[in-house]
């Protein structure tokens, strides 16, 4: 089954509503609200307004883990669901949606919503299929101090990174100044798509699930993810978000490739000096191909409703999911993310995200195949990176890889 997703305004995730309506107290009489999402402050702020609902009528629990997206098909094909909420992003609602295991949120939205903004609302073929409440992207993290020290100026491009960790590398600052989440798998496959898009890549023939990576953009892509990866540490194939912001915090490393979502997390200073805090500086991403696109990729988290729920714990959900996004909690929470909707101010935390954008970044790919791709992907990059398999053996195995799967589902004959 061919279906092709478009978030509503895509192409402006980061526009913010001015819209003025205020939402009322949770109001929630009955049922019980579970929720399965990944595991960072901002969605923790949101499960936090969530878990403000619970009464004696009302049970409301949460399972936050980075584990989310190997579990949630399972979770929801259950009857009923085992969690009435999934948190999902524009790649992990794709398999949701593909198993019909999640609702359209119209009636929801009509009856309880009506203060949310158009951008907030996800339209797939018609319908609302989920409530976005932030953005997010992966984007630059510098340290200037360390720059300054080995003279280098504050990097641009992919090439300019590679140079700033040459000079850092030579002049014994650092041996290894390069941290990206490059852990073998999907995060490894994140990096490829994130340098696949910026060097102007495309991952399929327009209009067909036909592979088309095994490209002149794809080679530049595996060159330059190995480039950055020979600056890391040798165990950058276990690297996931917490290990690459405790390098950071750590003050091991001083060019970061990271999601915008830790931005206020570092730049808080929980875990690390007033030094680091200091000279840490939250940019664009840098650019790999010549019309300047940062190399990275524009992702909206939000909120879903299972399929497999019922209709008093699905209003029960919607609900409190809605209580961790009003207006007043977006602002009390400004720091934590890019949020969607009235309420946020901009902050010093989401300066990368934003300047990522406004340099035109491309919304993460939404085809119901792109799930497909990326598996493979995350699947054989490693053997390259290790020196196990040329950079054309790689592409031809990743496509492989890829028409097999596609084809088992029936997107290719």
């Amino acid at each position: 089954m061919t279906q092709y997703f478009r978030l509503a305004a895509s192409a402006s995730v980061l526009a913010l509503g001015l819209a003025s309506a205020a939402q009322a107290d949770c109001g929630v009489e009955a049922g019980n609200v579970s929720i399965l999402g990944n595991d960072f402050p901002a969605l923790q702020a949101v499960i936090d307004g969530a878990r403000a609902c619970a009464t004696d009528n009302v049970s409301v629990s949460a399972n936050l883990t980075s584990d989310h997206r190997d579990l949630q098909v399972a979770a929801l094909t259950a009857n009923p669901s085992q969690y009435s909420v999934a948190v999902v992003a524009n790649g992990s609602i794709v398999p949701l949606m593909n198993a019909g295991l999640i609702r359209p949120l119209d009636d929801l939205v009509e009856q309880y919503g009506d203060w949310l903004q158009p951008t907030q609302l996800v339209r797939i073929e018609g319908n609302i299929m989920a409530v976005a409440f932030m953005a997010n992207a992966q984007h630059l993290f510098y340290r200037a101090d360390i720059l300054e020290a080995a003279g280098v100026d504050a990097p641009e491009t992919i090439e300019d990174v590679l140079a700033a960790a040459e000079a850092i590398r030579e002049q014994g600052l650092m041996r290894h100044p390069v941290a990206m989440v490059s852990g073998a798998g999907w995060n490894l496959a994140q990096e490829f798509v994130n340098l696949h898009l910026g060097h102007g890549g495309r991952f399929f023939e327009p209009g067909s699930a036909a592979p088309a990576i095994n490209s002149p953009e794809g080679l530049a892509a595996l060159e330059a993810l190995k480039a950055l990866t020979s600056f890391s540490d040798p165990d950058y194939l276990t690297f996931d978000s917490n290990s690459v912001q405790s390098l950071w915090e750590a003050g091991e490393v001083a060019l970061m490739l990271h999601w915008g979502s830790r931005g206020a997390g570092i730049l808080s200073g929980d875990n690390t000096t007033p030094e680091i805090v200091e000279s840490t500086v939250l940019a664009a991403a840098p650019s790999a191909g010549a019309d300047g696109r940062p190399a990275t990729t524009l992702w909206w988290d939000g909120f879903t409703i299972a399929v497999n729920t019922s209709d008093e714990d699905a209003a029960a959900s919607f609900q409190a999911m809605l209580n961790g996004i009003t207006p007043e909690r977006v602002a009390e929470n400004s720091g934590l993310a890019v949020w969607l909707g009235e309420g946020y101010e901009p902050t010093p935390a989401s300066a990368g995200v934003v300047a990522s954008a406004e340099g035109g970044a491309a919304p993460y790919p939404m085809s119901p195949y792109m799930g497909l791709m990326h598996s493979a992907l995350g699947e054989n990059l490693a053997p390259f990176l290790q020196g196990n398999a040329s950079a054309d053996e790689t592409l031809e195995t990743i496509e492989a890889a890829y028409i097999t799967a596609a084809r088992s589902q029936g997107f290719l004959n």
